[in-house]
């Protein structure tokens, strides 16, 4: 039987990415994302590369009552998802009390309050049929307080662990939940977040190499899966815990500087 499999921000990056490799596994989807004409031209491309079968709903998940929205369409088709990929998510640089508001509180919707809004009503489902795996997309920026993204990796912290959290509490089930912590990651984020001038992005990889990683993981169960780093930043990452705070947040911040 085909698994299928609903991924959030699928147009493009990351999302896209997945959904790819989903398709490539002889899966069906459901592609959820703001752009209809991207997801349109993503399910044609699937379903006549692959042989899938694709339903798109074109939604901005920023809104508060979209996740549930999402959710009664698929139960109004008789889908049954198999696999819950939360992947939408978006950041924003600069000084929190110097930034739009409006900007922050949809970032907050879309990377906090929708991920969690799906995961509640699509769990239970999963724990009645004792089988199911969920994907959340969160970051390595949820190891650290991030001065000129606060707000983004602050809410990245909390994705990674609600993740953790609700993984145990399935700990006597077959259902798993896996929390995707990517690096800096060639996708349109960079551009959309003001990052893209700054040493953080200065080496990046590829959306392809982060979702291969997050999909395996997910599929092997695995509880937290580290993506895309270089070699001098999987040093940095095992110093945070030794590093004095004052310090680590005047490091952040340097490299988060635009130059």
């Amino acid at each position: 039987m085909k698994k299928v499999a609903l991924i959030t921000g699928a147009s493009s990056g990351i999302g896209k990415e997945l959904a790819q490799i989903h398709a490539e596994k002889g899966g069906d989807l459901v592609l959820v994302a703001r752009s209809k004409d991207k997801l349109e031209s993503l399910k044609s491309e699937l379903e006549k590369k692959h042989g899938v079968k694709a339903k798109l709903i074109a939604k901005d998940l920023t809104d508060p009552y979209a996740a549930k929205q999402v959710y009664d369409e698929v139960k109004a088709d008789g889908i049954r998802i198999d696999y819950l990929i939360n992947n939408a998510g978006f950041g924003g640089h600069g000084k929190f009390h110097e930034r739009p508001w409006e900007q922050d509180l949809s970032m907050i919707n879309l990377n906090i309050t929708a991920l969690t809004a799906l995961t509640r009503f699509f769990l239970p489902d999963m724990v009645e049929r004792n089988e199911g795996k969920i994907l959340n997309t969160s970051s390595t920026a949820s190891f650290m307080p991030g001065p000129l993204q606060a707000v983004y990796f602050a809410t990245k912290a909390y994705v990674t662990f609600f993740s953790n959290a609700i993984a145990e509490e399935l700990h006597d089930t077959n259902v798993t939940v896996t929390n995707l912590m990517p690096g800096a990651t060639e996708t349109e984020f960079a551009a959309t977040s003001g990052m893209d001038k700054t040493n953080l992005f200065e080496k990046t990889v590829t959306a392809r190499s982060v979702a291969k990683d997050g999909y395996q993981g997910m599929v092997a169960g695995k509880l937290d899966v580290v993506s895309g780093l270089t070699t001098s930043q999987k040093v940095m990452m095992k110093m945070i815990p030794f590093t004095p705070k004052k310090v680590l947040l005047k490091q952040i911040r340097q490299m988060q500087e635009v130059k």
